[in-house]
Parts: C-alpha cells; structure tokens; sequence
C-alpha cells in the first residue's frame, strides 16, 4: 500500500560485511529493492536479460535522487555518490563481485531454481542467496541447490522504498551467520527485520491474500460493487486502500501465482485463486502497470481511475426517499447513543426509548459526556451543545416511538430479542415509517419477518463509535422496498456518512472480509508459527493497516469476535471460517481484550 517515505540516507560506508550486493530482476520490485540498497551505502549490481529494463531502472534512480536533491532531501555530492555505486548489466556473470545475491524475477519456481543453480556456478563461497518470494517453499528450493546452508528468503514489500517491513525467512538448513548478515543490512536499510520460518505467505501476505482473495470472490459473486468494497474495507476498518484497489496495484498476475503457491502448498480453499482472477490475467487486465484492472486507469502505471463500461455514470437511481424529520432509536447502550448524537448533531430530532428512565437519561448522559470531549477539542461550541441535547428526548417505552418517520433498533444481537422488539414496533410506529435494525451478523430478514410490512424493514449497520466511523452498511433483503432503500440511503447523506450496498448476507461485507483475517492470524499464533506482537508489527508496516490484527481483536472484544466467527462458519459452513481454537479458550478463560484488562496482549501493567 502506498506510504510516505522515510527521508532520503545521506550515503554512508557500510559497517557490516556484504558490502556488495547484485539485484536480479529489474521490474518494480527489484529496482525499488536496489534504489533502497545503493541509497544505504552499498555497491550494487542491478543485473536483467533486458536491456530495456536495466536503462529503466538506472533512469528511475536518477529521476529519484534528483526529486530528492530538488527537495533538499539529498546534496548533490550525495547524489553523484549513490550513483557512482549502482551499475547494471545484462550478464548474470555480473554477479561473482557480489557478498549477497537477491532475486527478484517472477513468482515461478522452475525459474527461480534455475536461477540459483546457475548462481551457484557464479558466485565466491561466502556469497549469499536471497529469495524474495512469498508464497514458493525456501527449504525446497535451498536442498535442490548446491550450497543450502547459505540459501534464505528476504520478502520486501511494495513499494520497497517505502514499505519498512522485511521479513527474514529461514529453513532448517540456512546457516545462522547468513540470516544475521542479512537481517542486520535490512537494519542498515532503514527497514524493520522480522526474522519467520518458511510458512506459505510467511506472515503479512499469508494473512494479505487470503483476503484479497475472498474480497475479488466477493466482488465475482456480485454480492457488492468494487466500489462498495473499497469503500466498506477503507471506512469501516481504516485501511488506507480497498482490496480491489490494492490487487491492481499490486499485479493481478502476482496476486494470482502467489494465490496458486499459497494453495498448492495449503490445499485450502481461500487460497485457491478467484476464477475472477485468472480471467483478468488471460485478458492481459493485470493492474495498474497495464492501465487496466479491477479498474481502468488514465494510462499504463498510472494511479488515476477513469471511468469504463463497468464504472456507473453517476450516483445509482434510487426511488423517492420518504421524509424523515424525526427518528427513533430503541435501546440506550454505547451504539444506540452513538446513532443518536449522530443524528442529533446532524440536526434531527431524537427519541431514545430504553425499557426504563433511568436507562435512557443514563443514555443521554453519554451523549452529553461525548460532546463535552467535543467542545473541549474544540469541535463544537457549547452553544452547538446544548442545542444538540435539546433535540435529543429520552423515553421509558417503545410507545414514544409511534410518530418517528425512521425507527432504528441498536439492542442485544440475540436473534430472538430483535424480531420480539420488530413486532412491537410494526403495532406501535405509523404506516410508512421505515425500521431498521443494525445487527452485524444477524439476518435482517428475520427480523422483517417478525412484522406485518417487511418491505419497510431494511439494515442500516452503523460502525462503532458511530459519531467517527463514516461507513453505514446498507442491507437490503429480498423483501425491502425501493422506498425505503432510497430512504436510507438519503438519511445517510444528511448524516454525512458513506453508504455501501449488500444483500442479506451474514458479516455482511466488512465483517466477511474481516473476521476470517482474524481468524487465520489466531491460527498462526496456535500453531506457533509466530508471536501476536510480531504478527501485529507485520500487517502494520507490511500491510500499511491502522492496527495488528490482535490489536485490534483485543479493542473489538474476544467474546464479540467469537460470536462474530461463529455466525460466519454457521452461515458458510467453510471449515477454515470454525473458529480458532485459542480464541475459544481465551474467551472461556475471561481474557476478552481491553475491557477486562487482558486478551492477545496483557493490558493490566499499561
């Protein structure tokens, strides 16, 4: 994912051996990978078949270092220092200068192992091979080759200037002098070295697919546009990029040899490539680099999205929304409150019905806790607050909410407690109002079920804390009317939040992409594979992501991701989706994250 860089190394003499370093492979990632290392001091010998693409990478690097030196990030002597140590050369014999050679040439393994046969004939003794990829076995190919004890993988992430995780993978027969050579010039690279066993995907992008993966099924399925998903996985989670977006810049076609070495080594079903996928790559739609992916680009590499035949014109045509001047919220928890300042704020009127006064007015009380952070950051003025909680009533019975136009339900996600309070609103809310539920993994239809006018009944999934998340998933079920589906969509917008469209489906779109990440980052934990921090530290500067994964279980609550999980796996009835194991246990042992002091990470000594 795309992150700012860090600023430019003056150049400096290396202090540690592997002075010399030969790249094989000049694409993107393998010009970006010896930009970074001629930047921190080393020699390097970019080294490609192509001559084409050896004078691109020594023109990418001169156009770099002079952005730089026109930023004041770099000194001209720098610069003329930097490239008088990176050369390139269409010979592999190039490389018998090199202390480390590193391949970068495409996710192939018959390429790859005779690459590292013909190395072995090249390179001096001492010299290091580097693999970089991520989803092909690294034992494997160290025993087919002569010397494996000085043979490891060293996985860059994209883009290699920028991206400041490098995981360090070691087999059984790597040398432990080759793994601290490398993990220390990793260090001397400005990156962050995280040293893993040779695991299909190591850990970011054993956890990264998998996701791709179901988001491009997801999308194939046309369970919800591209657009939806980008936007759902960016306002609902924080990621700085939606998976659709993130597989065209990574390569289609990368994504989907590594998919297949990733499922050629699991047999796992989210491994096993999207159909979509492979289509796209046998149209030659292969991402940005091609100008046309999951989206289609101003030009080839270029970054800017333009419309295509699959891109809508224009907002989509909805029916006429119904007026909605006054809403209802039934319950009084951290949701139901947060629903309510975000209307109130907007400039609503509120109701907030609990099953008794001292519930709701405790309800308002948190609103009114809320804004006083508000006014005391200086994001509203007092006066803006009081004439917030003025438009906010609390009531002791659903009956206060008979003339709301919109009746929105934040109780218990307990299926049998929502379609009980559903048909209490369906005798208690006027004809034409529309109600909704914000269950996360309940069926929406069965809560329409429960009343006498299902087309009315429609899900409206707020984010929590709801007055700062922007995304509202909107669920539409087989039965719910055009009317009400504008109307939601229309209420969205007064409120300033982003809508994404979905069908009736459970987890809906974040919670179906999400969860399984979760669940498949627990499992790599069980089979100590690797450490919850270590984890969290790999998808944060491999990823580009807010949070780790256990960081961010331990903040959503264990019990709540277990119910989550266990909904998801009922629902699908996919093996990997049945809930990890640890979780369980953790949750049967009270540790559920940061509301009980202890989860994933201890929180009691912080």
């Amino acid at each position: 994912m795309d992150q700012p860089t860090a600023s430019d190394p003056q150049p400096s003499a290396p202090s540690v051996p592997l002075p010399t370093v030969a790249v094989v492979g000049l694409g993107t990632l393998g010009t970006g990978v010896a930009e970074t290392l001629a930047r921190s001091g080393r020699r390097v010998i970019g080294i490609d078949i192509d001559e084409a693409a050896a004078r691109r990478a020594r023109g990418e690097l001169e156009e770099g270092l002079a952005r730089a030196v026109a930023d004041e990030r770099l000194t001209g002597q720098g610069r003329q220092e930097i490239l008088a140590r990176f050369r390139t050369d269409t010979d592999l014999r190039a490389a018998a200068e090199a202390d480390l050679v590193i391949e970068a040439v495409p996710e192939e393994y018959a390429l790859k192992l005779g690459l590292f046969t013909a190395l072995d004939d090249i390179v001096k003794p001492t010299a290091i091979l580097a693999t970089t990829t991520n989803g092909l076995p690294v034992t494997r190919l160290a025993a087919e080759t002569a010397h494996p004890e000085r043979v490891l993988g060293l996985h860059f992430f994209h883009p290699a200037k920028a991206m400041r995780l490098v995981e360090v993978a070691t087999s059984v027969l790597t040398a432990p002098e080759a793994r601290d050579a490398v993990t220390e010039l990793a260090r001397e690279m400005g990156k962050e070295p995280l040293s893993v066993g040779d695991r299909p995907g190591l850990i970011a992008d054993g956890l990264l697919f998998g996701y791709l993966n179901q988001a491009a099924a997801m999308f194939e399925s046309r369970y919800a546009t591209r657009e939806d998903i980008d936007a759902a996985m960016r306002f609902g989670c924080g990621l700085p990029m939606g998976p659709l977006a993130l597989l065209d810049l990574v390569g289609i076609d990368t994504a989907h040899a590594v998919l297949e070495a990733m499922y050629e080594r699991t047999g796992e079903r989210p491994h096993a490539p999207a159909p979509v996928l492979g289509h796209l790559v046998e149209a030659g739609m292969t991402g940005r680099k091609a100008g046309r992916g999951f989206y289609t680009y101003e030009s080839e590499g270029s970054g800017t999205v333009v419309p295509d035949v699959l891109t809508p014109t224009g907002p989509a045509r909805l029916a006429e929304p119904r007026q909605v001047e006054a809403v209802g919220i039934a319950g009084s928890g951290t949701m139901a409150t947060g629903i309510a300042e975000v209307f109130a704020v907007s400039g609503l009127p509120v109701v907030i019905a609990a099953r008794s006064k001292e519930k709701a007015v405790a309800g308002v009380d948190r609103i009114a806790a809320s804004l006083a952070r508000s006014v005391r950051k200086g994001r509203l003025t007092a006066a803006d607050r009081d004439a917030v909680l003025a438009r906010i009533e609390p009531a002791n019975s659903l009956a206060a909410l008979s003339t709301s136009d919109l009746v929105i339900e934040a109780v218990a996600e307990e299926l049998d407690v929502k379609r009980g309070l559903f048909a209490e609103l369906d005798a208690l809310c006027r004809p034409g109002a529309v109600l909704a539920t914000t269950t996360s993994s309940l069926p929406v239809i069965a809560c329409a079920r429960a009343t006498s006018r299902p087309e009315d009944v429609i899900g409206m999934h707020f984010f929590n804390p709801a007055p700062a998340m922007r995304l509202v998933e909107v669920v539409r079920t087989i039965l719910t009317g055009d009317a009400a589906h504008a109307t939601a969509h229309a209420v969205c917008a007064r409120v300033r939040k982003h809508p994404v469209d979905c069908r009736d489906r459970a987890g809906f779109i974040v919670n179906a992409l999400l969860f399984p990440y979760l669940n498949d980052a627990i499992k790599m934990v069980q089979e100590h594979y690797a450490s919850p921090r270590a984890v969290d530290t790999a998808m944060k500067l491999g990823g580009g992501y807010p949070m780790g994964p256990f960081e961010l279980l331990d903040v959503i609550g264990l019990d709540v991701s277990l119910a989550i999980q266990d909904v998801l796996h009922r629902e699908f009835r996919e093996p990997t989706l049945a809930p990890a194991d640890l979780l369980r246990q953790l949750v049967a042992a009270g540790c559920l994250g940061r509301k009980t002091g202890r989860g994933f990470h201890d929180y009691a000594a912080r």
